[in-house]
């Protein structure tokens, strides 16, 4: 998950300075925390630090009518500056003067508002209101403000909003959503016929990377049924999540998926044409030892074909002794021996010597 979770914070840092995401780039390669704390750092620097000329306009927008307020907002001041003003005005001043403004106005002002003031205003909006904002965001395709927001929505609004906008924005509103722990409440919203048809549209749009991220931030069953509801897709498209996966090495979010399935459903994933090639699985290994994921990864390996398999022998036996130990050990820990000796066996003699001679393995002859 940090691979994705470290992209979806470098694109939140990038719209918030106003730069291509690409000027960012560096950011993914840094903890996901730190790159959380830096945006973190931006909003204040931009936010705390703002012209005294705002808190002008913002006291004097108290002493008028919110229509007026309104008026002046949308005529003199713009989206951007009227976002500035609404964040120095106290919460239930600002709902009000929303409330007076065109939905289109305050759709396109919400991606410029300090994030830190939302959950104040939200909650103090009309729902019909928050509905209107919400669908007019989705059709604007601002999914990055969109998740600003979601996370704040009561369930009553989400009831209403979800079925006005397609799967596609619901995964990239997932993927950027700032209160993951709410995603779990959307997704029982949404019920399980709508959720088979999100997971279902992530071939379609080219957002299996984001189908991973929202699958990486549930919990137990709903990360089980995600799971389930990805093998269970025809051929094609479930190639096409390996294969999306390899090319932008993400074995770290998918592994863990592969190791809830069914063993039906991991032989529909171990069948697939895009796991049979040397360099995808050879790829495979080297996230693995990355990762550590070998629990995950060994499940999947016990149900790929004769070939694949001996592939995965020898790209694991080829691996130096320092990866090799960590495998040992690992497997020792997890008491994982019944998974990984069918692997040992497909090795060459080089290679099961170098694994025989490691002291877990030692162990484990003994005992």
């Amino acid at each position: 998950m940090d691979k994705l979770r470290a992209r979806a914070e470098t694109l939140k840092t990038a719209r918030l300075l106003d730069v291509e995401p690409d000027t960012l780039a560096f950011l993914q390669a840094l903890p996901v925390d730190d790159v959380r704390r830096f945006r973190a750092q931006c909003v204040a620097a931009l936010h705390d630090r703002a012209p005294d000329m705002l808190d002008r306009i913002a006291a004097a927008t108290k002493l008028v009518p919110a229509g007026v307020a309104a008026a002046i907002s949308q005529k003199a001041l713009g989206p951007r500056l009227a976002a500035a003003v609404a964040g120095r005005l106290e919460p239930a001043r600002a709902a009000d003067i929303i409330e007076k403004l065109p939905v289109s106005f305050t759709a396109e002002s919400c991606g410029h508002l300090d994030p830190r003031r939302i959950p104040g205003i939200v909650g103090r909006l009309d729902e019909n209101l928050v509905v209107r904002i919400a669908v007019a965001l989705a059709e604007r395709r601002d999914h990055l403000t969109m998740g600003r927001f979601v996370g704040h929505l009561p369930d009553s609004a989400l009831r209403r909003i979800l079925p006005q906008v397609d799967d596609a924005a619901v995964l990239r509103t997932g993927f950027a959503i700032e209160e993951p722990e709410r995603l779990g409440r959307i997704i029982e919203l949404m019920g399980p016929d709508r959720l088979a048809s999100v997971i279902g549209s992530a071939s379609e749009a080219g957002l299996w990377p984001e189908a991973l991220a929202v699958a990486g931030m549930v919990m137990g069953e709903q990360r089980g049924r995600i799971a389930s509801l990805a093998a269970a897709q025809p051929e094609d498209r479930l190639d096409s999540l390996v294969a999306t996966v390899a090319e932008q090495d993400l074995w770290e979010s998918l592994l863990p998926l592969v190791a809830l399935l069914s063993e039906e459903e991991r032989r529909a994933v171990a069948a697939l044409p895009s796991l049979r090639g040397a360099e995808v699985l050879g790829g495979v290994v080297r996230a693995v030892v990355a990762t550590g994921l070998w629990a995950e990864f060994l499940p999947l390996v016990g149900a790929l074909p004769d070939g694949s398999r001996k592939v995965v022998a020898g790209a694991a036996g080829a691996l130096p002794a320092s990866d090799l130990d960590a495998l040992a050990l690992e497997v020792d820990k997890r008491n994982l021996w019944e998974l990984v000796m069918p692997l040992v066996e497909l090795m060459d003699d080089e290679a099961k010597t170098r694994i025989f001679e490691l002291p877990a393995f030692q162990r484990q002859a003994g005992e």
